[in-house]
């Protein structure tokens, strides 16, 4: 018994030695590199900007938008969340598969849950990078802190992470099945759910057909919460609860997903040839 839990001890050591690796290189990589450094901010502090001016002009002739300065702001720093969290998995996925890398990876024991939890170690990173940048210039600019959401916030940013995750491990899927000429989702994919999101307005201005797909898209719960705390309203928990249940979902689907997809590849000598 006590070798058996020594041989597990052992196992779950080596699974994290092998992920802290990969984060490791995708870090070198990131440290390295001021065009990927600035490509982390560049976006973000370009929408914040943009949408900031927006937001300025809005509340001094909309009365809606005067009850809670700063929405359009906060809307675009918790998308940019969503954003970012998909590229990070899906972008730096990219990368091996341009430098030809993935055969080389997985002839060493490297497991397919490990490089997925190294992605989605380096999305996190990547996302706190990019999008407080933007934040902080939010503070700077227009004197509108995100941080004042509280303990909201985290809710609001950690179910709009996990939704990108989901993405990009289905992304990531779609680009070993079918090559990289699938990559370009990678860009165009998480912005099908924008107009169905309520980013900037609420979810009840949509059709009913658009109400009934936006209640399948953890992303709606979201941005209606993040409007019932800035209005001050108070948080919903049960759109929150309504987010994590969707979450869970969308995130054991593109597991399930990539799963299937790198068996084919493996199975069709594809890791070798994965960039070509």
């Amino acid at each position: 018994m006590k070798t058996h839990s020594l041989r597990i001890a052992g196992g779950l050591f080596a699974s994290l030695g092998r992920i802290f690796a990969l984060v490791r290189r995708y870090l070198y990589l990131l440290r390295n590199s001021w065009p990927r450094l600035l490509e982390l901010a560049y976006w973000p502090v370009i929408q914040v900007v943009l949408w900031g001016l927006i937001d300025q002009f809005f509340t001094g002739h909309s009365d809606w938008l005067a009850q809670a300065a700063g929405m359009l702001i906060a809307a675009v720093l918790l998308w940019d969340v969503l954003f970012r969290a998909q590229l990070g998995v899906s972008i730096v996925f990219f990368e091996e598969m341009y430098s030809r890398n993935l055969g080389h990876l997985f002839v060493s024991p490297l497991r397919p849950h490990e490089l997925v939890a190294s992605l989605l170690f380096i999305s996190l990173l990547r996302t706190l990078l990019g999008v407080g940048a933007a934040a902080l210039l939010a503070i700077a600019l227009y004197q509108f802190s995100i941080f004042d959401l509280g303990l909201p916030l985290l809710a609001f940013f950690s179910n709009l992470l996990v939704m990108g995750w989901a993405i990009g491990i289905f992304v990531v899927a779609l680009v070993l099945r079918y090559g990289l000429g699938a990559e370009g989702l990678a860009w165009a994919i998480v912005f099908a759910f924008a107009p169905l999101s309520g980013i900037y307005y609420p979810i009840s201005s949509l059709p009913a057909w658009g109400q009934a797909v936006a209640a399948w898209l953890p992303s709606s719960y979201v941005f209606e919460g993040m409007r019932g705390v800035m209005l001050r309203e108070g948080f919903a928990y049960e759109l929150f609860a309504d987010a994590v249940r969707l979450n869970v979902l969308y995130l054991l689907v593109g597991a399930l997903l990539f799963l299937l997809a790198f068996r084919a590849a493996r199975s069709r000598d594809l890791l070798l040839h994965v960039g070509e």
